[in-house]
């Protein structure tokens, strides 16, 4: 029998700016896809997976998402909630201010990502790694957005989104795996971006890749979202 998968931090807190106005008026987890709130498809593209509990980090109009996505049994997703508003703490911060929910071990993605890959496999190499982190990498030789992940025989080599180099072929696909231990280190208060904190991580040799072949899918920008549009018809 096959280990239940770890939780999810799905972070949908955000303001959604590259998504105005349609994010004036709802969250960018609850902007429209083909009649349905962006949400809707990716809880049940995590339930297809096998994921069984959700907990949604939200801020930005996040009593809309509560309301709408309720405790997840539509969904057959076990549905919770983490709020950091009107104070953002960043993507990290808010994974941080989550953990009492999240427990040891639990996978993070970004609320703004549509990913069809293998979680069950992602896990089994977070596993066998034995490190405290594990980010997800995809060959994307900057075909959908700037890559940002120097990546060989396995291993993560260089990673900047800001400063990208010729030699990055790869992106972070948007999943990462996590040992609470990561999040709970953070010092308290202030702003903290999962990108600082995989630099950090990868400078202290803590993070380990898993690279997956599915393509990633997001709603972070207007082409984004109508390619997504387009192949979830």
């Amino acid at each position: 029998m096959s280990e239940p998968l770890f939780p999810v931090a799905l972070l949908a807190g955000g303001l959604g700016t590259r998504l105005r106005p349609w994010t004036e008026s709802v969250p960018k987890a609850l902007v429209d896809v083909n009649g349905e709130p962006f949400l809707a498809h990716q809880l049940r593209l995590l339930a297809s997976r096998g994921i069984e509990r959700v907990v949604l980090c939200i801020g930005y109009k996040g009593n809309m998402i509560r309301a709408w996505a309720g405790d997840g049994h539509r969904f057959g997703l076990h549905l919770e909630y983490s709020e950091d508003w009107p104070e953002l703490l960043g993507t990290a911060g808010a994974v941080r201010k989550a953990l009492p929910l999240l427990g040891e071990r639990f996978f993070v993605l970004y609320g703004d990502s549509y990913l069809p890959c293998d979680y069950r496999a992602v896990q089994r190499t977070f596993r066998e790694a034995g490190k405290p982190a594990l980010m997800t990498v995809f060959r994307n030789e900057g075909r959908w957005d700037a890559s940002n992940v120097e990546f060989s025989e396995g291993r993560i080599l260089a990673y900047d989104k800001k400063s990208p180099t010729p030699r990055m072929q790869h992106i972070d696909y948007g999943l990462g795996v996590f040992e609470s231990s990561v999040f709970a280190a953070l010092p308290p208060g202030g702003r903290r971006d999962l990108a600082d904190l995989y630099r950090d991580l990868l400078a202290r040799g803590e993070l380990a890749a898993c690279e997956v072949s599915e393509r990633f899918w997001e709603v972070g920008s207007r082409a984004g979202l109508e390619e997504l549009r387009s192949i979830l018809k």
